[in-house]
């Protein structure tokens, strides 16, 4: 009869494993630019990869693929900046704004498709309610 494996010797052993794959670099493998950055060169750095198991049921392959950390083989060799210039104008000087007249009247959905809201009449309910009078689009 075959002894039965001891659960904490394969615990130990796959602890280890993990450590090792965790411990290895990019650079260990593969030739690497000088401008890697350092989370590039060390996989094990990556956190956040699901551990709680999902229904089996509601299992599509992306969520195999994304469950597993990378590894050295996975990762990128080189890396390259792309130009910031629209982000920095952006930041100093802000959005692009119109400030072009609006000629456009609107139509109010509160009084009916015959009244147009103006400037002027911001709160433009229908003539019935308003104390003052019909408005100024009639």
């Amino acid at each position: 009869m075959a002894e039965e494996p001891d659960p904490e010797v394969a615990t130990a052993a796959l602890r280890s494993a993990e450590e090792s794959c965790s411990a290895q670099r990019t650079s260990d493998q593969y030739r690497v630019s000088q401008e890697l950055p350092a989370r590039f060169n060390h996989p094990g750095w990556f956190r956040g990869y699901r551990v709680k198991e999902r229904n089996p049921l509601f299992r599509t392959t992306n969520m195999d693929y994304g469950a597993k950390a990378p590894t050295v083989h996975e990762m990128p060799t080189s890396f390259h900046v792309s130009p910031h210039a629209f982000s920095d104008r952006l930041i100093m000087f802000g959005m692009y704004r119109n400030y072009g007249i609006n000629t456009a009247m609107e139509k109010s959905y509160v009084t009916g498709p015959d009244n147009f809201i103006t400037f002027l009449d911001t709160l433009n309910f229908h003539p019935s309610y308003r104390i003052k009078g019909p408005s100024l689009s009639e």
